[in-house]
């Protein structure tokens, strides 16, 4: 079958494109933004990209268009297919039909590290020898992709980071409710997405449906903290239930260095050794231990293969080091993980400076949902750099430099790439850790920090 993909270079389509290909698919696509790690991804993959949305990607002729919900009402290519009555469906739903049918589907749902969550249960049933198939929003170090099938042993495991983003222009549901997992990991729920939902009890119908869809043999995952899962789980839950976080089932006990004890029932399982940071980490690190449970992995199995876990391509992933001043990556835009991101550096640094360098860029940040809680997430920076473009499709419809007038002299706000790269090398000096996030490309800014740094040490 040739499929045509309209938003490929989505982190969620571009994996899907992977898939299609693996499975023997021709698959070719289109999008309007190509920016790595994705496009590296996919020309590697040998699949075709087409930039923007022409009409006249129809003369290709595909047997299906998969559809991202990138797309909308009015975009060319798309008007054309339905003016020509041409087949096409979402690609979650592509997904569930074509890949996750008759697999044992472990699906990883939540505000806040799914990504890195889904990353490490992938891992951990790698390690044991499971072979499993996979899509993640992000590239797993471990595996250097984002999507595989799953082994040719004929692996039943697939591990899916459940978007509860909505599916597509033509199927408002949140995309999870294609997948219909048998163990559901719920990391934690917090207000998002203000583009498509009015408020959080909107995102908890959702992941209501989501826990309809497990079937009675099946497990959930919850983290024990959260009262926004507690209310999806007192509407009505059919599977077992474990929780992670809190004083039964799952839980971790920080050790110095950061490293920490995983304990079930009060029983000590293990210690998990590793370099990661933060008590978020340690948290999707109890929730992948149990998921990885339910299907036979045994703790303590999971928790030595923790310790050869190496982590996700823009989670605090160091881009390099210049005259002492290292620079990092990362995806945090949300002021929660904006907020879990520093501290778990500070954790890891001490008193070091940390720079942060942030661009409000989900569609919620840019509506200003979030932007009161802006300052707060940034208060262990030690000077914070932000970036809100102008014009275009990443333009702030609010005034940054307001939103962080809070934080004093220690915050800026720049509309200009090149003048934040110069203001952050006037500043940086040996020992500074210069803190990076974006959920996009933010136009190379963490290469181009770095080149002005060497280029002010060879000075």
């Amino acid at each position: 079958m040739h499929i045509h993909i309209l938003g490929i270079c989505g982190t969620f389509m571009g994996g899907l494109a992977v898939l299609a290909k693996q499975a023997g698919h021709r698959v070719t696509g289109c999008d309007a933004n190509v920016y790595p790690p994705m496009s590296t991804q996919l020309q590697a993959q040998g699949i075709e990209l087409v930039q923007g949305f022409g009409a006249d990607q129809v003369s290709l002729a595909p047997d299906l268009y998969v559809i991202g919900n990138v797309v909308s009402r009015g975009n060319p290519l798309m008007e054309e297919i339905l003016n020509r009555g041409l087949p096409y469906t979402s690609g979650p739903q592509w997904i569930g039909a074509h890949i996750l049918q008759g697999k044992w589907v472990l699906a990883v749902a939540g505000t806040h590290g799914k990504t890195t969550t889904s990353s490490m249960l992938a891992w951990l049933l790698e390690d044991a020898g499971y072979e499993p198939g996979f899509l993640i929003g992000g590239v797993p170090m471990n595996f250097g992709i984002s999507a595989r099938l799953p082994g040719s042993t004929g692996s039943p495991f697939f591990v899916i980071e459940a978007d509860e983003y909505d599916t597509a222009f033509f199927d408002k549901r949140s995309k999870f409710v294609h997948y219909l997992p048998k163990t559901a990991v719920l990391n934690n729920l917090e207000y998002d997405h203000a583009d498509i939902f009015p408020d959080l009890a909107a995102i908890e119908t959702q992941f209501h449906h989501l826990l309809r869809t497990v079937p009675g043999i099946g497990r959930v995952i919850a983290n024990a903290r959260e009262s926004s899962l507690d209310r999806v789980l007192a509407r009505g839950c059919w599977s077992e239930v474990e929780r992670f976080g809190g004083e039964r089932d799952w839980t971790a006990r920080e050790l110095p260095g950061g490293d920490f004890e995983v304990l079930h029932q009060g029983v000590l399982q293990g210690v998990v050794k590793w370099d990661l940071t933060g008590e978020h980490n340690r948290l999707n690190a109890l929730a992948a231990i149990a998921a990885a449970r339910h299907v036979g992995v045994p703790p303590a199995q999971a928790i030595a293969s923790l310790t050869r876990f190496q982590s996700v391509k823009r989670r605090m992933e160091v881009r390099g080091e210049v005259g002492g001043v290292t620079v990092y990556d990362d995806f945090a835009h949300h002021p929660t993980a904006i907020a879990t991101t520093v501290a778990g550096l500070r954790s890891s640094i001490g008193p070091a400076r940390i720079l942060a360098v942030l661009e409000p860029r989900s569609n919620t940040m840019k509506l200003g949902t979030m932007k009161s809680a802006l300052p707060g997430s940034l208060q262990q920076a030690d000077l914070v750099y932000g970036y809100g473009a102008r014009e275009g499709r990443d333009a702030l419809g609010w005034n940054l430099a307001d939103a962080l007038a809070p934080l004093g002299a220690r915050a800026a706000a720049f509309d200009d790439l090149a003048q934040l790269v110069a203001a952050v090398t006037r500043d940086a000096r040996p020992g500074d850790h210069v803190l990076v996030m974006s959920n996009g490309g933010f136009g190379g800014v963490h290469q181009k920090i770095l080149d002005s740094l060497g280029k002010g040490q060879g000075a």
